[in-house]
């Protein structure tokens, strides 16, 4: 399979938040050849509102896995830093979600892609469009910087944390 360039998002919000984004961003490797790294926001949670407030980060990658190999990585990397299952939306060690896989548009039980909420939350598209302001949404027609603007005042409400995190 010819290599993808695809956006991955990080989240956490127990624990060592800043050690587990960094350690997931490492197990990416070598399935995911990690290009850019958006810097880190600390933001508030969104839907469950009764939990810590989260780090979030999004990546560039390339693979040659396909989309659902891609996202058993994912889920493989999340269990082995110790995040167990809860509450949707609630609080956990590390998350990590397929924003985009190169153009693809794809709608299975397991995985959607691109990511069906990413529009509405700021605590993915403002770190995506540190690292891909141009990228198009192929669905939606709009760069990742107009979908941000969009937002308005919830994309200043994250705050960039100053250490910088690389695997």
């Amino acid at each position: 399979m010819t290599p993808a360039t695809v956006y991955l998002a990080l989240g956490a919000n127990l624990g060592d938040r800043v050690g587990q984004l960094r350690r997931a961003l490492g197990m990416l490797g070598p399935a995911c050849g990690v290009t850019a790294v958006s810097p880190c926001y600390e933001t508030a949670p969104a839907y469950v509102l009764d939990q810590p407030h989260f780090l979030n980060l999004v990546c560039r990658a390339t693979t040659a896995l396909a989309p659902l190999d891609l996202l058993d990585l994912l889920k493989r990397i999340e269990a082995q830093i110790g995040r167990t299952p809860g509450p949707r939306f609630g609080p956990r060690v590390v998350d990590l979600d397929v924003l985009f896989y190169a153009n693809l548009a794809l709608d299975t039980p397991e995985l959607t892609i691109p990511h069906p909420r990413m529009a509405e939350r700021a605590f993915v598209l403002v770190p995506l469009a540190d690292i891909a302001p141009d990228l198009i949404h192929p669905a939606l027609g709009r760069s990742i910087a107009e979908l941000r603007d969009d937002l308005g005042a919830p994309a200043h409400e994250l705050r960039r944390v100053a250490e910088e995190i690389m695997p």
